[in-house]
């Protein structure tokens, strides 16, 4: 049995130098990771009589065991302080999950580069714009982009397989370099333009057309004269619409808003006087915490995230000020090797813009709260309506999804008192069913989802099943069987599509007795169930379309012996794509790199059976 903890031994034991601490609970779990200039008087504070603070009074209650690590200076314990915190994620910190790479848009390094969206390593030759706070900006920009430069955006696959202009070039989004519409010196201007607009550049692309349309002019070349005309006009368009002000500034502003135990974080990214984009962040908080630590841990593990490092201006504003935000901008600085500046005070345009991120930022927690209200409402109504004795914690809903048969695929998707919980999300790739048998899959599914279950497994209130009677009994029956022993056995309820399959006709049948029953269709209580079958249905075509895709792409080469990936990838590219590899002759196929004639005849005799 475990030393129960001694706060004042322990304290004996710990100096008053500057470091780290780590609190476990009974189990060893760090639940807390914390700093301090004073590690005696930071710790001497959890332990006083009368604690003011309930979530500290929590915390306390469940230390088992304390760490402490020594740092040269404030600065290094600030940084392991973020270390800690990504390493063991504890329960009582406030935790900013947000572990995405930020987007890029790339310009390729090819004969005819190609603008597209970059996430992760950047293992491609070529130049790399960014980043951008999201993929909804990457896109917007190289939406904007084919209209300013015809510069191709298509996959590699489709740029090589092309024998006529497609419709991008139809519509002048693109100036068909695959089918020779446009010279290759021709082409390299306009990605030249193209890469000094990425870059802020916008005064010199205008020169440079405004140059080329008056040669063009001088040359009596009059429509390739039109063409520059139309391009510059396209971007003084862009340049109005997108300019704010007059300065040349870069800052990050950061508008907050805490509320009912919700915090935003709403940032603008100002890059040469122009809003670059914007993103909204909402930390995971632990009860009762002051709004001084969450500031204080989002400020920490956001600009110290190794992703983040690479975008931070030299000017960072936040509409609130917190206890250390010299030591921050100390850890930053020590981490880029540049100054950056942290202000909570600013007047002028700063203060407009900071203004308008509080803005955001109030309305984001306001439209999260009354969302949040909504579905809570509707739980309340569900548990009325089917007279259940206890409320409903969680719900999970099945459907599936094939065509014809061809790759199956179940989804389970689960909704809790705040909405859907896509974390728990899960799909099932149905195997060894006869295709087209959905009471079968259905069968295999639920068997999958409750294989291994135990009394200490989450297990929903209710289970419903997008489907009629038939995938209703064949789910009660697996439930039936799993839970035999045990006795917290979710309730299921199967979703019959109504007449013409329309919403609000839904029959809804107990698992159980087999009962029919109706909702009204302006019930809340209907609604979420439509919610959760709907996003169910959802997840399991998404999953359908991506398995499908991704058999019909490479299912067919994999069985031949030899076709391993890179003979895939070579025979897909250069031939462009699988029709076509199925379609190709003997001499053909052994035209493709990396292809003898010897396995150019196998491929050839296993792709026609």
């Amino acid at each position: 049995m475990p030393t129960q903890f001694n706060p004042s031994d322990f304290l004996k034991t710990v100096p008053g130098k500057p470091g780290v601490y780590r609190m476990y609970d009974a189990s060893s779990v760090v639940i807390y990771v914390g700093k301090a200039k004073d590690l005696k008087k930071r710790l001497s504070s959890y332990f006083r009589k009368n604690l003011p603070n309930v979530k500290t009074q929590a915390l306390v209650s469940h230390i088992a065991h304390i760490d402490v690590t020594l740092t040269h200076s404030e600065t290094d314990a600030l940084i392991l302080e973020n270390d800690y915190i990504k390493q063991y994620m504890p329960k009582y910190n406030v935790l900013l999950r947000d572990d995405k790479s930020y987007p890029f848009i790339l310009l390729s390094d090819h004969r005819h580069p190609r603008l597209a969206y970059h996430r992760g390593a950047k293992r491609d030759k070529g130049q790399y714009f960014g980043p951008y706070p999201n993929g909804g900006a990457v896109r917007e920009s190289l939406h904007l982009m084919q209209k300013l430069f015809p510069i191709r955006q298509c996959t590699d696959v489709y740029y090589k397989s092309r024998s006529r202009p497609c419709l991008q070039y139809q519509i002048g989004r693109c100036s068909g370099p695959c089918v020779g519409k446009i010279s290759d010196e021709e082409y390299q201007q306009q990605v030249k333009l193209a890469s000094l607009f990425l870059r802020g550049k916008d005064k010199q692309v205008m020169s440079s057309l405004v140059g080329q349309m008056e040669q063009a002019a001088q040359d009596m070349e009059y429509e390739k004269a039109a063409g520059f005309r139309d391009q510059i006009m396209a971007l003084r368009r862009v340049a109005e619409q997108s300019e704010v002000s007059g300065n040349t500034d870069d800052l990050d502003v950061i508008g907050v808003h805490y509320a009912s135990g919700m915090a935003c974080f709403h940032l603008l990214f100002i890059r040469d006087g122009k809003i670059f984009g914007s993103r909204s962040y909402y930390p995971k908080i632990p009860a009762q915490t002051e709004l001084e630590e969450i500031l204080h841990s989002f400020m920490l593990q956001f600009y110290l995230n190794v992703q983040v490092q690479r975008t931070i201006p030299k000017e960072v504003i936040i509409s609130h000020g917190f206890e250390g935000v010299t030591e921050l901008e100390s850890a930053i600085n020590q981490a880029l090797g540049r100054k950056v500046e942290i202000k909570t005070s600013v007047r002028g345009e700063r203060a407009k813009y900071l203004k308008l991120a509080v803005t955001n930022a109030t309305n984001a927690v306001a439209s999260h709260l009354s969302h949040k209200n909504t579905v809570e409402q509707r739980f309340v109504a569900l548990e009325e309506s089917l007279e259940l004795s206890g409320p409903v914690s969680r719900m999970e809903c099945f459907d599936i999804s094939h065509t014809m048969g061809e790759s199956t695929v179940a989804s389970c998707v689960v909704f809790n008192r705040e909405g859907p919980d896509k974390a728990e999300y899960r799909r099932y790739n149905i195997k060894g069913i006869t295709p087209g048998d959905d009471y079968a899959a259905m069968k295999q599914a639920i068997a999958r989802r409750f294989d291994k279950v135990t009394v200490d497994s989450k297990i929903p209130d209710l289970l419903f099943i997008d489907g009629g009677l038939g995938q209703l009994r064949m789910a009660q029956e697996i439930v039936d069987e799993k839970f035999a022993d045990i006795e917290k056995a979710p309730q299921l309820i199967g979703v019959a599509k109504g007449e013409s399959r329309k919403p609000g006709l839904e029959t809804l049948i107990w698992g159980d007795s087999e009962d029919e029953f109706a909702l009204e269709d302006d019930s809340p209580a209907l609604h979420l169930i439509q919610h959760i079958r709907d996003e169910s249905h959802r997840f399991a075509i998404t999953g359908h379309r991506n398995k499908r895709q991704k058999t019909r792409n490479t299912s067919t080469l994999e069985s031949i012996p030899g076709v391993g990936p890179k003979r895939r990838k070579a025979l897909l590219q250069f031939l462009g794509g699988m029709q076509e590899v199925k379609g190709a002759s003997v001499a053909e196929l052994a035209k493709v790199p990396g292809i003898s004639i010897e396995m150019a005849q196998t491929i050839h005799d296993a792709l026609r059976g």
